[in-house]
């Protein structure tokens, strides 16, 4: 009787090492299914197709309904459908901000077909109607960039969705470019520090290439 509890012992002991095996490997095999379909059927684009960076996949620019610079309701859903570039400028910016508004309209003049741009304020008091409509003016914009305004409780919903940090009196605001596809996600980011007209053109059209599923 000892005998036999004891192989009838080690025989369960051998069964649950063999099914602790198998589960191992049946996991494994699933892991490995998993990981190659996620792959095949992933929307990030290839390594090499676009010049800016690419942004974690199906993050979805943030929807808002605010006013531009002529008073009219501006936002964002209105733009499905369509490549949408958008930007972050306070209009009395002296530095980065006519540099970004000059690259924006370079990138527009190489397509040669309207796109829309927004830029987002971010120095809401500083940020009045006619301050960008003077800032557009003095760019060379007018008509082909519309401003996102609003007060600073509005605005931060896009600051954060967007990942930006605002113009404050100590700190410049984060400057940057981001593309947005057809599908309304945040596709392609440019610093302003990598950002070209010829870069930005090339990546406008090659998200303007794609069709919506």
């Amino acid at each position: 009787m000892w005998m036999d509890r004891r192989l009838i012992a080690t025989l369960f002991a051998v069964g649950a090492l063999a099914l602790a095996a198998m589960i191992v490997a049946i996991v494994g095999i699933s892991g490995g299914d998993d990981t190659s379909g996620a792959t095949a059927s992933s929307t990030t684009a290839p390594p090499g197709r676009f010049d800016g960076a690419l942004l974690p996949p199906g993050v979805r620019a943030p929807n808002f309904a605010l006013r531009d610079q002529n008073g009219k309701r501006v936002t964002m859903k209105e733009y499905r459908g369509k490549v949408v570039v958008v930007t972050f400028l306070y209009s009395h910016c002296k530095t980065e901000c006519p540099v970004q508004a000059q690259q924006i309209k370079g990138a527009l003049d190489d397509i040669g077909k309207p796109v829309p741009v927004l830029s987002v304020s971010v120095d809401p008091p500083g940020d009045t109607p006619k301050s960008v409509k003077h800032f557009n003016a003095k760019m060379g914009v007018g008509g082909r960039m519309r401003w996102v305004l609003g007060t600073e409780g509005q605005l931060s919903r896009l600051w954060k969705g967007f990942a930006i940090i605002p113009q404050t009196p100590t700190q410049e605001h984060m400057a940057r470019i981001v593309l947005i596809d057809r599908k309304g996600l945040q596709r392609v980011g440019f610093p302003a520090s990598q950002t070209t007209p010829e870069r930005l053109a090339h990546d406008i059209k090659a998200l303007q290439a794609e069709r919506e599923s």
